[in-house]
């Protein structure tokens, strides 16, 4: 009776012994299950992480758990995936294009949360004889390559009966786009907002077609590096939580958000007010139709030659986490 009181007692050591090793190392790897910093990328047009770096708002939730904040201002979408990719940057927000040539390209991106895009316009300028979207027939339009003025000037052209064969593409950065609009260098400039409403404002520039239009519209998406977001997905969803916050916060306060705006890229707030105005402000998951809407501009951009090779968007589309 001894020896089996003995036994069972050295049983109960054994199991607490392996419970305490396990504890340990449980804890230490949910120490060792946080990032020392978070690389975010950000454009001139992204007023909500804007505001967010102004704010200090993903620092402060992430402070607790020792991660700092790293930021990168980025032109426009394709070099910052293309930085993404390279395992520089670890989130950002970009267009519906981008991510279509990028995951074409091999990147080792995931489709993270989707916003709505910001407005997009087929310009002229205001002397132009060019007056509807089948008039651009034979003239230069400019657009960023990748960008997600690039689907937004297909759409365009297949409204006005014509293909990019059909015109002579000019792609250019926004910066470049401008010199070569205003300079006459080019017929017509697809961009998207604040360029858009700068264009408008100090430029005169005409509205052809925008995305007021649903049959030109789509959506944006926060994209991250994938390794990030495997390895940090607690991270990553506190990160996209505190950007959903903001933007509902950010919505119902459009004119603090553009002397945000203003303050930080030194355009005038006015340009910023027009540009919120007819923004919509909401992050959500990426859902079914959000993906559907991705794979027909992939199959699309497949079908034109634009991309080498079919892509499967839903392999690359993150979930987060369970909240606890």
């Amino acid at each position: 009776m001894r020896l089996h009181s003995i036994q069972y007692a050295r049983g109960i050591l054994a199991l607490a012994s392996v419970f305490c090793v396990s504890l340990f190392f449980n804890t230490t790897a949910s120490a060792q299950a946080q990032p020392k910093e978070i690389r975010i990328g950000f454009q001139k047009g992204s007023a909500i992480l804007v505001l967010a770096r102004k704010q200090g708002v993903i620092e402060k939730r992430l402070k607790p758990l020792g991660v700092t904040v790293k930021w990168s201002e980025f032109q426009f979408g394709p070099p910052m995936l293309e930085a993404m990719g390279a395992g520089a940057v670890d989130l950002g927000s970009v267009g519906d294009t981008p991510p279509v040539f990028a995951q074409a390209g091999g990147s080792n991106l995931v489709y993270v949360a989707a916003t709505p895009s910001s407005e997009h316009a087929v310009l002229v300028p205001k002397n132009s004889p060019i007056r509807t979207l089948a008039d651009l027939r034979g003239k230069k339009v400019a657009f960023g390559k990748g960008s997600s003025a690039h689907n937004v000037a297909l759409k365009a052209l297949a409204l006005g009966g014509l293909t990019l064969k059909d015109v002579e593409p000019v792609y250019l950065s926004p910066a470049d786009a401008t010199a070569a609009f205003n300079g006459g260098n080019v017929d017509a400039w697809v961009v998207w907002d604040p360029y858009y409403a700068i264009a408008e404002r100090q430029y005169g520039a005409r509205v052809i077609a925008d995305t007021s239009d649903r049959r030109l519209a789509s959506a944006s998406y926060y994209m991250a590096y994938r390794d990030f977001a495997e390895k940090y997905p607690q991270v990553l969803a506190a990160v996209i939580d505190e950007l959903t916050k903001l933007t509902v916060k950010a919505g119902e306060n459009r004119a603090e958000l553009a002397a945000v705006a203003a303050e930080a890229t030194g355009t005038d707030a006015e340009i910023w007010k027009l540009a919120f105005r007819r923004a919509s402000f909401t992050v959500g998951p990426v859902t079914d139709a959000n993906i559907a809407q991705q794979q027909q501009l992939a199959d699309s951009f497949v079908a034109l030659g634009i991309i080498p090779r079919k892509i499967n968007i839903s392999e690359i589309v993150w979930r987060a986490p369970a909240k606890r």
